[in-house]
């Protein structure tokens, strides 16, 4: 049994202020609970609207189509197989149809090897109308592959986030002397379309190179193996893959991360694809996703980038694509403020093309090697071999400079040097339009030969000794 006992004046009021408390913590969680879901929200509403998937069918209705193949006619069978095809995808999101037929408007003979035309061009809800020209269709002419290929250039409207295919459904070969591999190859160059999948109806085994170089050659030996292949054809023609970028440091390790990897398409040389590198909250490098039907070439924009060619990834399987990346640390330092904007030139070691712009006091992040740096100050200087190991960090501090004011009474021509083994070495012209000029220079003992404007004699010329100390600041008269 439990006793209540009345709260004394000095307990009511701690029992008062716990409570307040309490509910000030409550509120406060309440509100970052309210800012996380909220950020989830936004992020989640962030992400990139995903590629609609085009797929142009281009049917054979060549006058062989009529012939008969294990339980029907080819084109009823393709046909039918086609439009339970069209049904479903139809009720997919992210999806266009397009309908391309050849053989079907003239007879043979004689050969009209122009003898294609988009039946049912790419729109919003159009499968109705592709399984209602698919019901008419009677073969009757030849089969100018290569020219239908390059009339479906025309069939893709322009899109920007689209992902074009085209399913080419066929029995026969190339009838009017064209070319469908290079045909396909010049458009899948220009970016017109992926790779093209071609589906073939009991065609001669011997005939399969013929189709090899023009796209993902399927052959059908039966009719129930057609059905199987379209739908493997779809499958891949829709899913994209997982994959894992591990972008290896000295010791193989994939600890490397947070840097852009752009995936270009080899055949057309467009940028598919742009990630920033993460290491997941495992602790290994995060899983993308990447279209199969393209072979990539993988630029890491490391400094200086990185580039893997020729990568092809498998549908159904986990790829992994290695990089060696190792890199550490560089920081240019400079104290005081004279040089908070100075930008300082990056090469390669030997190497005269810049490779980065680096911004005094701030550190970067470099691949493991040598390097020659060039820092823009008077005179300039000059840092040659630099090795940035892995992960660590390289300091270079450019000394403090100092500040000469030119005080001429006339203003002249003149120029100041930096005396170097009995050498004098040019490093800056004085400005013939004024008679005070400030000049910030890197300590050092300086020479500056000047001779006023309207003196018509070089007799006039004055030479003066100069040493400028870090952080000073002296007048010098002319």
């Amino acid at each position: 049994m439990e006793f209540l006992l009345p709260l004394s004046k000095e307990n009511q009021s701690k029992f008062t202020l716990r409570k307040y408390f309490s509910h000030i913590v409550h509120f406060i969680i309440g509100i970052l609970f309210i800012q996380i879901t909220y950020a989830q929200i936004r992020i989640s509403n962030d992400k990139p609207e995903p590629p609609t998937t085009r797929i142009l069918f281009l049917l054979d209705c060549s006058q062989s189509m009529a012939g008969y193949w294990d339980s029907d006619r080819k084109i009823n069978i393709a046909r039918k197989f086609l439009i339970h095809t069209i049904d479903s995808l139809e009720k997919l999101n992210h999806i266009e149809m397009a309908l391309r037929v050849y053989g079907h408007q003239s007879v043979v003979p004689p050969q009209d090897c122009n003898d294609t035309k988009l039946e049912v061009p790419f729109a919003s809800n159009n499968a109705p109308r592709i399984r209602q020209r698919l019901r008419y269709l009677t073969p009757k002419g030849t089969t100018p592959i290569a020219y239908s290929i390059e009339q479906c250039a025309n069939d893709f409207p322009k899109c920007d986030n689209c992902r074009n295919i085209i399913i080419l459904i066929t029995d026969g070969i190339e009838r009017c002397d064209g070319d469908p591999c290079a045909v396909s190859r010049e458009l899948q160059k220009k970016g017109i379309f992926l790779k093209p999948f071609i589906v073939c109806i009991g065609l001669d085994p011997e005939f399969r190179k013929t189709f090899d170089c023009v796209g993902r050659f399927y052959n059908a030996d039966e009719e129930n193996e057609f059905q199987n292949i379209l739908g493997v054809v779809i499958s891949e023609a829709l899913n994209s893959t997982t994959a894992q970028v591990n972008l290896l440091d000295k010791d193989g390790y994939p600890s490397e991360t947070n840097v852009n990897m752009t995936f270009y398409d080899i055949q057309s040389g467009k940028a598919k694809y742009n990630y920033v590198h993460t290491i997941n909250n495992r602790g290994k490098p995060d899983t993308i996703t990447l279209d199969p039907l393209i072979t990539y070439r993988m630029v890491v924009h490391t400094i200086p980038s990185v580039v893997v060619d020729s990568i092809v990834v498998l549908k159904g399987k986990h790829n992994i694509i290695a990089a060696d990346a190792p890199q550490g640390y560089l920081k240019i330092q400079s104290s005081g403020s004279r040089y908070n904007n100075l930008q300082v030139i990056i090469r390669k070691e030997d190497n005269m093309e810049t490779l980065n712009i680096h911004k005094v006091n701030e550190t970067e992040k470099y691949l493991t090697g040598k390097y020659d740096i060039e820092i823009p100050v008077l005179p300039r200087i000059y840092v040659k071999g630099v090795e940035i190991k892995q992960s660590s960090t390289i300091t270079i501090s450019i000394p403090t400079p100092g500040i000469i004011t030119l005080l001429m009474s006339n203003a002249g021509y003149g120029s100041i040097y930096v005396e170097r083994m009995n050498h004098l070495e040019w490093i800056y012209n004085v400005n013939p339009n004024h008679k005070h000029e400030t000049i910030v220079l890197q300590p050092g003992v300086y020479k500056i030969v000047f001779r006023p404007k309207y003196a018509k004699s070089s007799y006039y010329t004055i030479e003066k000794r100069v040493t400028v100390r870090s952080g000073s600041s002296q007048s010098l008269r002319l």
